[in-house]
């Protein structure tokens, strides 16, 4: 694949040279800056073969580079072989930008071309500055060229439309009139009479819709724009689509008018109101269109507040959570049994497997991400990507490691367990207790209200560092309700992010750790901010686990751990067979009996 990968780049420099272009800028997002798009807008795969949820090229005559982060780092690497295309990381102290690249590498008068469809204005305004810095405000040129890459691409996959359900009041615990009120009035204090939405994962969180137009995320390709007065969803779907038709009919009823998806960038061209536009979701070639309208850019308000979840999603999500956790129990007695029989199970197979017992699940509407199904070596890729054909099997010795979640009419979920297949090394040991208690500490957390997810991560990664042990990724995001696996605005991780984590907010807790060429390690839990009590130094808050599923204990050094740690575990681990045990057969329940026994220093 690295010599078809490395004909497409020089095809495109072929255009560069022809339209006068000195670098290209692909983009790894959608029209509306969505962290997982649809395979029309898998761009930089197309171009590049990398397939990592998370990178950019740039393109220039003479030099061809990916910018990704240390989850695929150890990926990247096998997958740009041969093609030309050199890795630029992400994320590390001295991580060169994008931006900071093209001003120190071209020179002035250069021409840079991307398409403003799927860059964001904010991405854009970075690259303007550092050239500007760099030339000056007339030694550079940006281009703008919307869909550019299909001259070459001749069979890029179309638009998706898949059909549209809703959920009701009852359901999520709040109307979409409510919703839509709620947002007036932010609009109100923004000074500005509309808003237009980008945001893929807002629209559905206000609407109240689902859909599947992106795989593993149940979002509508749309544009949406809320006035004080009205409600336009510019979207295409299918016709004769009883359960789309059924949706539309509803919104139509809560006055929501559906207009033709094509129709929303000329429609632009004629607001009148003044508009409040987010700068991170809104394209380039919005912003252009927008050049003439009355607007105020500024960051929605609506994900954080879709990221505290009201009392029935929180209810809803523990039910969720229990039902979730009978399939990996079924799942890993399943693979243990079949294991140690000497029966050959792949990657691939288990993975399957794994699915199917989710799907059993009332109310499933999909995996929340492509399961990262990995034995040995390839769990020290933190997103591996499980082959199809001639997976690797996974045999009786070492540490399999699977990161996988569901999306459910009752929520979504996130769950990583690394289980012990046989004999362990000393070292596969040690590296799963350190983990381990990475994330048990940070489960046991307390904390002021008011600190942020930064402030806390620490807590997850003490344990690895007092071993000079460490891991690239973040510790924590955001888990939606029927909605992405991955949102925010709170995480936990180093870099600095100002968002407190506050009461309602779900985010999933998984430090790791990865030995390339040996063996992953990944505990992930999703934990609940909630509060711990209030008294004259203020008020705290503590985490709930959601997550039920077995912690296998196995592989631990307990020498290592300390009785706290110890105690949460044996807590926890019995926690989970007594809400489980009884909706398990007579097999799997003594298998899980064992599997949550107390252990002891």
């Amino acid at each position: 694949m690295s010599e078809l990968h490395s004909r497409r780049v020089g095809r495109l420099r072929t255009m560069m040279r022809k339209l006068g272009w000195d670098a290209v800028v692909i983009s790894g997002t959608d029209p509306f800056s969505s962290e997982y798009p649809a395979d029309r807008w898998h761009q930089v795969e197309w171009m590049s073969g990398f397939t990592g949820e998370a990178g950019d090229l740039v393109i220039t005559l003479d030099h061809a580079g990916l910018w990704t982060d240390s989850r695929y780092f150890i990926q990247s690497k096998k997958q740009l072989e041969g093609s030309g295309i050199v890795l630029h990381k992400t994320r590390q102290p001295d991580s060169v930008s994008i931006p900071e690249w093209l001003a120190a590498n071209l020179e002035s008068g250069s021409a840079v071309a991307f398409d403003g469809l799927t860059m964001s204005l904010g991405a854009v305004e970075e690259l303007e500055d550092a050239l500007e810095a760099a030339f000056g405000a007339d030694g550079y040129r940006l281009v703008s060229r919307p869909d550019l890459l299909d001259a070459l691409w001749e069979d890029r996959p179309l638009t998706p439309s898949t059909s549209i359900e809703y959920i009701t009041e009852k359901e999520c615990g709040e109307s979409l009139e409510d919703k839509i009120e709620w947002l007036r009035d932010r609009i109100e204090e923004k000074q500005c009479s509309a808003m237009v939405l980008c945001s893929l994962d807002e629209i559905a969180w206000l609407l109240n819709v689902r859909g599947n137009d992106i795989e593993y995320n149940p979002y509508v390709i749309s544009y949406l724009l809320v006035t004080l007065d009205s409600v336009r969803w510019y979207v295409d779907k299918g016709e004769h689509d009883p359960v789309t038709e059924n949706t539309f009919a509803y919104l139509r009823d809560a006055g929501v008018e559906i207009l033709p998806y094509g129709d929303f960038f000329t429609d632009m061209y004629e607001v009148e109101d003044r508009l409040l536009v987010d700068p991170a979701s809104a394209s380039y070639e919005l912003s252009e269109v927008l050049k003439k309208v009355d607007k105020t850019y500024d960051a929605s308000p609506i994900p954080l507040m879709k990221a505290v979840k009201n009392n029935v999603e929180i209810a809803s999500q523990k039910r969720c959570y229990i039902n979730d956790g009978l399939a990996m129990e079924k799942f890993l007695y399943w693979l243990e049994t079949r294991v140690k029989s000497g029966e050959p199970v792949n990657e691939w197979q288990a993975s399957v497997k794994l699915s199917s017992l989710r799907a059993e699940i009332p109310g499933y509407r999909g995996d929340s991400f492509e399961n990262i199904s990995a034995y040995g070596a390839g769990a020290a890729l933190p997103h591996y990507i499980t082959p199809r054909e001639n997976a690797p099997l996974i045999e009786p010795r070492g540490l399999y490691l699977v990161d996988s979640g569901g999306h459910y009419t009752t929520g979504t979920t996130d769950i990583t367990r690394t289980v012990p297949m046989g004999e362990l090394t000393d070292l596969e040991k040690e590296d799963y207790t350190l983990v381990l208690r990475g994330m048990i500490d940070l489960s046991m957390a307390v904390f002021p209200r008011g600190t942020a997810g930064c402030q806390l991560d620490v807590l997850a990664r003490n344990p690895l560092w007092q071993a000079r042990r460490n891991f690239g990724h973040g510790t924590g995001h955001g888990i939606g309700f029927w909605l992405g696996v991955h949102e925010g605005p709170e995480d936990i991780r180093q870099n600095f992010n100002r968002q407190p984590l506050l009461p309602g907010m779900i985010t999933s807790n998984e430090p790791g750790l990865y030995r390339e060429g040996l063996h992953g390690v990944r505990h992930e839990n999703a934990i609940l901010v909630r509060e711990a009590a209030r008294n004259e130094f203020g008020d705290f808050l503590c985490f709930d686990t959601l997550t039920r599923c077995h912690i296998d204990t196995e592989p631990l050094v307990t020498e290592m751990m300390t009785d706290d740690e110890i105690d949460w575990l044996n807590d926890y681990n019995g926690l989970v067979f007594d809400t489980l045990a009884l909706r398990l057969d007579p097999e799997t329940r003594a298998w899980l009996r064992e599997k949550t026994l107390p252990v002891c220093r």
